[in-house]
């Protein structure tokens, strides 16, 4: 809910950047900047500002422009969009989605590395996939999300599979992957369409524990699920970045940095500020 102080702390944010809300301030920069490739020592010289091209990417994220609607005083959109394939293919997004990660659930008083989480998924269409799948349940032709968020809501891990993937069968990937990446976590908790015995076969030889918080009322509609609703408020969070209320990339690769890019913007704006 925006509240007075939430209004209040937007506009001194606002003040620090240069044009747009979803300018870099000199606070997130500093924490990007480290990260950043460095200019080669031979080859031609690198004449573009890496600070204007991340700022390129997180208007388009935010407003969910095409890359050739890019406004005029940011690089030209083929230079932004061969910088985020370059930073994609170098995990830079990932790095510092996970380190701002550790830093607010450190901030907030937590282990930097959750040992808890939720998964569900989410179906989006997805126009210019080349495999797309039906969602019977949702009815969407297109993509599904499957992520798996601490108990915080903070993004832990994301699958992106066609939307005929079967929650449980997208949650098994996420399993595999998971552990590597935070190897702490042991609990996840899920609703009922996870309590499938391939899923928690693959879980115990894991050594996860997978719990099913089910709704304890068969009222239609939405209601808050203890646990679950952590997770539902994440997919909000991520539609509030008009790129990603659609599936608008041809390459899931491209979808998964999208989706990165706009949390990692998220928790970097909340722990500089």
């Amino acid at each position: 809910m925006w509240t007075e102080a939430t209004r209040s702390r937007m506009a001194r944010i606002e003040k620090k950047t240069k044009r747009y809300s979803t300018d870099l301030t000199d606070e997130e920069w500093s924490v990007m900047e480290p990260l950043m490739p460095q200019k080669a020592d031979t080859g031609r010289p690198r004449c573009v500002d890496l600070r204007e091209v991340l700022n390129a990417l997180r208007y388009l994220a935010r407003t969910g422009c095409g890359w050739r609607l890019l406004p005029k005083d940011f690089p030209p959109w083929q230079t932004v969009y061969w910088w985020f394939r370059h930073l994609l293919r170098r995990l830079l997004f990932q790095t510092i989605h996970d380190v701002t990660l550790m830093i607010d659930r450190e901030r907030a008083g937590r282990e930097a590395s959750p040992s808890a989480g939720v998964v569900d998924s989410q179906s989006v269409k997805a126009p210019a996939a080349k495999q797309r799948g039906y969602d019977a349940g949702k009815k969407i032709n297109g993509r599904k999300r499957h992520i798996a968020v601490d108990t915080d809501g903070r993004l832990l891990m994301v699958n992106l599979t066609t939307a005929d993937i079967s929650d449980s069968a997208g949650a098994q990937m996420i399993l595999e992957a998971i552990r590597k990446r935070w190897p702490w976590m042991k609990h996840l908790f899920a609703d009922g369409a996870y309590d499938r015995k391939k899923l928690m076969d693959k879980a115990a030889f894991l050594d996860f524990t997978v719990e099913v918080v089910r709704r304890t009322d068969t009222q239609p509609g939405f209601k808050v699920v203890p646990r679950r609703w952590v997770v539902e408020r994440t997919f909000g969070w991520m539609t509030r970045w008009r790129r990603l209320v659609r599936d608008y990339e041809a390459r899931i690769d491209v979808s998964g940095g999208m989706m990165q890019l706009a949390m990692a913007s998220l928790l970097l704006r909340r722990v500089c500020h």
